[in-house]
């Protein structure tokens, strides 16, 4: 919960900098943050991650024999 209200705080503040802080973050670190929020859907978002996760290395093993 502490930093979900960080980042609605970093979000608020309304500078060229936060708002550049905010773009650094990939895809994937943002969903990683909303993973673990205690929010309804969070988990939804775990479990896809690592669904796709799966789906990654069983294509990198495929690749790998032909």
């Amino acid at each position: 919960m502490p930093l979900a209200i960080a980042l609605a705080m970093a979000a608020c503040q309304g500078s060229g900098d936060a708002e550049m802080a905010a773009d650094t973050l990939t895809r994937a670190q943002k969903d990683s943050i909303v993973a673990d929020l205690p929010i309804p859907g969070a988990n939804g978002v775990g479990n896809a991650m690592r669904a796709r996760d799966l789906a990654n290395e069983r294509s990198a093993v495929l690749d790998s024999i032909g």
